[in-house]
């Protein structure tokens, strides 16, 4: 096990490397960020060659990217062009968007894991063809419809929730929008849950369990759950980081200050350094999320097994 993390690791170094300079050259061709700096009104020359040799503009791409790779390294992810550090904006983007993806991944894993047990185990009943209309129509409707439908009743309408959430982002105002976030991975947890559950109950294993006189209660948990959880595993594992790079429209829905609304903001404002050291911390998300969810399947299923 020691040896295939080390492995694992080591393949980390490229891919880390290769992510984050595809982020870099990308953000460098969205245009001028100086000229955004400006307005509608140009810089005049001088303004402009100071602010890029300020920001370290005015040095070759590659040069940028190492410079800023040798600042990562020691925690400076650089300067916005407001003024403001990368690393404040993060301390405060980072906690707000992580405890919504933590009420995101938790329905993901309550409703959508027992719907799929309970309709997996009664394939073609009404419960089943109930539950299989509504993920489809949750998938086939957009994030940003679903967003503001459910604002408008609860928020609006009814007055249960809040319609925008407080600055501080508390775990019970992220509650809806939590929900709203993880609505389309929740139905494919669901739909991927059920079908493993219905190949896995005809599997020879499960007949033998039931054939030794073994509690059904039991079949299910140690035995058909347990290997049927691998492919949804693998689904939730790599949803983490998709939650949290993908929670624009929910956060620009909801007005929630996090890494969403950020990543908008730089964009908008062409803020090279804000944008690629948002990524940079999601493709370290990313990587870490996959290594946790490889490192599972050995104790989902006990035939697994890392040299």
């Amino acid at each position: 096990m020691g040896r295939y993390v080390i492995r694992r690791l080591l393949q980390m170094i490229p891919v880390f490397f290769g992510a984050t300079l595809l982020i870099f050259l990308m953000v460098n061709v969205m245009g001028d960020p100086i000229a955004g700096l400006c307005g509608d009104k140009a810089c005049d020359p001088a303004t402009a060659t100071r602010l890029k040799r300020e920001f370290g503009l005015d040095k070759p791409v590659w040069q940028q990217y190492t410079t800023y790779m040798g600042n990562v390294f020691t925690g400076d992810f650089g300067t916005a062009f407001n003024g403001q550090k990368v690393t404040e904006l993060m301390s405060t983007a980072f906690p707000v968007t992580i405890r919504l993806t933590i009420i995101g991944i938790l329905f993901e894993i309550v409703i959508g894991i027992s719907l799929g047990v309970v309709t997996g185990l009664r394939r073609g009943r009404p419960v089943d063809t109930v539950v299989l209309i509504l993920t489809l129509v949750v998938i086939a409707i957009p994030i940003f419809v679903t967003g503001l439908v459910l604002q408008l009743l609860l928020g609006v309408e009814w007055g249960w929730i809040k319609p925008s959430v407080s600055p501080e982002a508390p775990f019970d105002e992220l509650l809806i929008p939590g929900l709203v976030l993880a609505s389309v991975s929740l139905a494919y947890v669901t739909r991927l849950t059920r079908t493993s559950i219905a190949e896995n109950s005809r599997a020879d294993y499960v007949r033998t369990a039931v054939a030794k006189g073994l509690p059904r209660h039991r079949v299910i948990t140690r035995h058909l759950l347990r290997n049927s959880l691998i492919p949804v595993v693998t689904f939730i594992g790599t949803d983490v980081g998709a939650l949290m790079g993908g929670a624009i429209v929910t956060e620009r829905i909801f007005n929630i200050h996090g890494v969403g609304y950020q990543l908008y903001q730089g964009i908008l404002r062409q803020s090279t350094q804000t944008v690629v050291g948002f990524v940079t911390v999601l493709v370290l998300v990313f990587l870490v999320a996959n290594l946790v969810v490889d490192l599972l399947y050995a104790v989902l299923d006990p035939r697994i097994r890392y040299a």
